[in-house]
């Protein structure tokens, strides 16, 4: 079950939760990765843990101002990047020029999408992973394995029939161990979650809870 934490452009310390995450992980053999801001990629990088690029966008070198290199953010030490969150939302033509530029770069892929209509589209752009993330639940703190499990066994579902080498991941209101294994029994092969670690008074703890039932 891979695990990303993502920290968003939250007021927290990367490098604390980035250490946190890769003690946690060893710990219990499971693996977390950390998608900090580009401009901390290094830093993260440098504590060992799994890091991931929070977007990157679909060009090379060049006149791109304001652009995400995935060249760049591999350099920087990531080895995957999200694409198409809910707070940075890409047209389809978009996602896959992002999908070439990071495939470039040596950088795996996880597109994330609203629903399984979507999950289905995105799954034939060929990324290594999908996340099925409703936004209406993102930060709410109620995940989607109990606001609405179908999505996630329909998000499977689509998946597989476009292509069954796409891992399926779930998020939004993930929080807790017992979020993280609910989803795994509803198919998914992954969580997203942000608030729930990088907002938490004690990211540490948080993240030994989450794993825990592991």
């Amino acid at each position: 079950m891979q695990i990303v934490v993502n920290l968003k452009a939250y007021p927290c310390d990367p490098v604390e939760i980035a250490t946190a995450a890769r003690d946690a992980s060893e710990a219990a053999g499971v693996p977390i990765a950390v998608a900090p801001q580009a401009a901390h990629i290094e830093r993260v990088a440098e504590t060992g843990v799994e890091t991931w690029a929070q977007h990157v966008s679909g060009v090379g070198h060049g006149s791109h101002t304001g652009s995400t290199l995935a060249a760049a953010a591999a350099e920087a030490g990531a080895t995957a990047t999200l694409l198409n969150h809910s707070e940075r939302r890409l047209t389809l033509a978009d996602i896959d020029d992002a999908l070439s530029a990071a495939d470039r770069a040596g950088l795996e892929t996880c597109v994330c999408a609203n629903n399984p209509a979507q999950i289905g589209a995105v799954a034939a752009l060929g990324p290594d992973a999908v996340a099925v993330e409703p936004p209406e639940l993102i930060g709410s703190g109620t995940p989607v394995s109990q606001a609405d499990p179908d999505v996630v066994t329909d998000a499977v579902a689509a998946a597989e029939a476009v292509d069954d080498s796409v891992s399926v991941y779930c998020g939004a209101g993930i929080s807790t161990g017992e979020d993280l294994v609910a989803a795994g029994d509803l198919g998914a092969e992954g969580v997203l979650l942000a608030s729930g670690v990088a907002k938490a008074d004690d990211p540490e703890a948080a993240l030994e809870e989450l794993v825990a039932p592991l």
